[in-house]
């Protein structure tokens, strides 16, 4: 019979700024396979009042066969309501961690590819407010139902390049038309499975 054990686990995410007091704050989801430390390294170009943070999934494992890469994933199928309350505990408790340091007056919450499906649930089910909600090249989580579809209190946007290998033109348009019935914008650039840096910056801009 399988049973649960509620125990600490230690979590680990990234800081990054180019000022000691930003008032605007960027929480950035990892995609499946990456690390925190790696990924946001695509956010450096932002401007000084800007704070970002990756928190980073909680599992990690071995890329390769002779184990010199490491990823890192938020959830499998696996037992994934039991990861799903967990990730939202624990990205609940980061933020509380920063707002203990920083004044922020901005939130805008970033999930890309797998952290997509994270950060949704996040918008939803938290009591932090964001003033955007951008996901990037990934697919809505399905178990959020639409009467759990985000606040349109705040601004919500999918973004898609043109060349994304996980997405064909088929599956590209059935996903935009989706996200579009949720009031979503929409917003493409030309590229591959990756942050854009111009794009971002754009719609930041747009955001504040």
């Amino acid at each position: 019979m399988e049973h649960h054990l509620v125990h600490s686990k230690t979590f680990r995410y990234e800081v990054f700024s180019k000022s000691k007091h930003p008032n605007k704050i960027l929480y950035v989801l990892h995609g499946y396979g990456q690390l925190s430390k790696f990924f946001i390294r695509k956010f450096n170009g932002l401007g000084p009042d800007w704070l970002v943070v990756a928190p980073e999934g909680m599992h990690r494992f071995y890329l390769d066969s002779s184990h010199d890469r490491v990823g890192a994933s938020w959830m499998t199928r696996e037992d994934r309501e039991t990861d799903i309350r967990d990730n939202l505990s624990y990205l609940n408790a980061v933020n509380e961690e920063i707002e203990k340091t920083y004044r922020i007056d901005t939130r805008v919450l970033l999930g890309f590819s797998q952290g997509g499906a994270t950060a949704a649930r996040w918008n939803v089910f938290s009591d932090v407010h964001f003033d955007t909600m951008i996901l990037w090249a990934c697919v809505y989580p399905p178990d959020l139902l639409p009467e759990t579809a985000p606040s349109p209190s705040g601004r919500n946007i999918f973004v898609l390049g043109s060349n994304d290998r996980y997405f064909s033109r088929t599956k590209s348009e059935e996903t935009i038309q989706f996200y579009r019935a949720m009031n979503f914008e929409i917003e493409r650039f030309e590229g591959d499975h990756d942050i854009d840096n111009k794009t971002l910056t754009t719609l930041l801009t747009k955001s504040t």
